[in-house]
């Protein structure tokens, strides 16, 4: 089978690669996956859902009361202001259906074309929620490619974005599918905009909805156990999954979820990436925004792992992804392609797909990104901004060793409740390409590439005193306590069959027992470092700087 080969502007598309009915088997298996999916906890109780109705119907009544107020303000008249409103539409996985529970709701903000973003939005609708009792963890990010206000409301995480059309007056059943929508907007507005048109349209292509749900929720799962869910980091988000497996969907029309969870990862173990995946045929326009295409757009032609978003203008959902991250993926689905035929032969459980992996066994050399403020609200706002950014030290590391050293970053955050000031740490494991050779003892300065991200890093508007950050090198067995389950670290690793890739080597399954037998001849980075162990200590916007030393293999 060869995947991955149409041309991104040929509308004959590749036609279904199998009709084939499920079999007994096939059922027996679905049944099982979804009993699985069921015991883990994935689908939320009907008083949370009931929850999450009530707050949004709540914000809708604080955004159109916030229009109603601006739009006096503004001087119009007193029919304008009883006209004026806002429509809250949702997105991403609880517009799908896919939503677990405490998962964020989507949502984005239609306000008509005389309140603006920058403003009205980020300034005087945060004040507004910032003085509010039901609302909590607040914090902007005005600066994303994508713009987002993001917060609690009762205890329900929100992400809302805000898009500002060209109509005095937005309908209550405005259709933002319709591409008239578009007009006379900016690129910030129609990637707003294009959250909810693309799920939209994905509920339009997939051929059974149900199926295509299910499947989802159960890959979202698969991706986050695995640490390879997060468009931040590098990797893939909500969107990104969704795209994947819609597109499995319509190569197996009649599969149901427990063949489309096995077919997926057949399907993009074989894919040959950087041809794109897509769902229908670019669409162009009029309106003339830019669309993906890297015949005639030279920076499309540098995406890795192009995803294509189905709604106009079709974008590149997947622009983040990386060397590191990429390969990264790449290995987790070829695990999981080993795993899904040992199922099928009755060899394994369900539950040996989505084993977590263990990210503090497959390295040896880490780097540390710690982040302090002064208070635990300016921390949130702090760590969205450096969380933001953390893909370009990856970036800048590859760059700067001409792709020889790689990142893995991990996608959660650690607090050390040890220290008195709010505090939150991420960690990058780091390996040297399969295959690259190299002088023993090889040194790999580095300093420089920290110092420009430190430079991003002070570029943030809402800096406050307290706000600081710091790099460092630490090695396997000076990994602090509080990055393992309990804050108990093990004396030795974690031997399971299941865990058996190693991402340093570019293996797959079956790889533990050479890892195992591998000498210990990766020399560990040496970083001259001045760690702040207390908030006095930790001078604002500074950032330190690190030399990097790794052996040979």
């Amino acid at each position: 089978m060869v995947v991955g080969s149409q041309n991104p502007s040929n509308s004959a598309f590749v036609k279904p690669l199998s009709l084939a009915e499920p079999t007994a088997a096939d059922i027996q298996r679905n049944s099982e996956l979804e009993k699985f999916l069921i015991d883990s906890g994935l689908y939320e109780s009907k008083e949370e859902t009931d929850k999450r109705e009530e707050v949004l119907s709540q914000i809708k009544q604080i955004v159109t009361n916030w229009v109603k107020a601006l739009t006096r303000q503004r001087g119009y008249t007193d029919q304008m202001a009883e006209e004026a409103n806002a429509v809250i539409l949702t997105f991403g996985s609880y517009r799908l259906g896919v939503h677990g529970p405490g998962a964020d709701i989507d949502t984005l903000c239609i306000g008509p074309s005389y309140i603006n973003r920058e403003e009205d939005f980020f300034i005087i609708l945060h004040d507004i929620l910032a003085e509010m009792e039901e609302v909590t963890e607040l914090y902007p990010v005005p600066d994303a490619h994508v713009p987002v206000m993001k917060f609690k409301f009762q205890g329900i995480s929100i992400d809302l974005l805000y898009a500002s059309i060209s109509l005095l007056v937005v309908p209550q059943d405005v259709n933002i599918s319709c591409p008239s929508v578009l007009y006379n907007v900016d690129e910030q507005t129609v990637r707003s905009l294009n959250g909810c048109r693309v799920a939209g349209q994905i509920l339009k292509l997939v051929p059974n909805i149900e199926h295509f749900c299910t499947t989802l929720r159960c890959l979202k799962y698969w991706a986050k156990r695995r640490g390879i869910y997060s468009n931040v980091h590098g990797f893939l988000g909500g969107v990104n999954w969704a795209l994947l497996v819609a597109r499995v969907c319509q190569l197996y029309p009649n599969a149901i979820p427990s063949m489309l969870v096995s077919r997926f990862f057949r399907v993009y173990t074989q894919w040959r990436w950087p041809n794109p995946v897509m769902l229908c045929a670019i669409e162009q326009d009029e309106l003339n925004f830019p669309v993906w295409d890297p015949r005639k757009n030279p920076r499309d032609r540098h995406h890795l792992m192009p995803i294509i978003t189905p709604a106009y203008p079709c974008m590149n959902s997947s622009y983040n992804v990386c060397p590191s991250t990429l390969r990264v993926m790449e290995v987790q689905f070829s695990r999981g392609n080993i795993v899904c035929q040992e199922i099928e032969l009755k060899k394994m459980p369900w539950s040996t797909l989505f084993e977590p992996y263990l990210f503090f066994e497959a390295y040896k050399n880490f780097l540390q990104i710690d982040i302090v403020a002064a208070d635990i609200d300016n921390l949130l706002a702090w760590r969205g901004w450096v969380e933001s950014r953390m893909r370009q030290l990856v970036l800048k590391i590859e760059r700067d060793t001409k792709s020889i050293l790689q990142c893995h970053p991990n996608t959660s955050g650690f607090m050390d409740c040890s220290k008195e000031y709010p505090n939150c740490s991420f960690f990058m494991g780091l390996w040297r390409t399969e295959g690259v050779t190299c002088r023993e003892g090889r040194r790999y300065d580095i300093r420089g590439t920290v110092e420009e991200f430190r430079h991003e890093i002070n570029s943030y508007m809402f800096w406050r005193p307290g706000m600081d950050i710091h790099v460092s090198h630490v090695r396997l067995q000076e990994l602090p306590d509080f990055v393992f389950p309990h804050g108990i670290k093990r004396s030795q690793p974690l031997k399971h069959k299941q865990q058996a890739e190693n991402i340093n080597r570019g293996c797959h399954s079956g790889s533990d027992e050479r890892h195992a037998k591998r000498k210990n001849d990766d020399e560990p980075l040496d970083v001259k470092q001045d760690r702040p162990n207390k908030r006095a200590s930790c001078s604002p916007r500074r950032i330190e700087t690190l030399v990097s030393d790794i052996g040979s293999s």
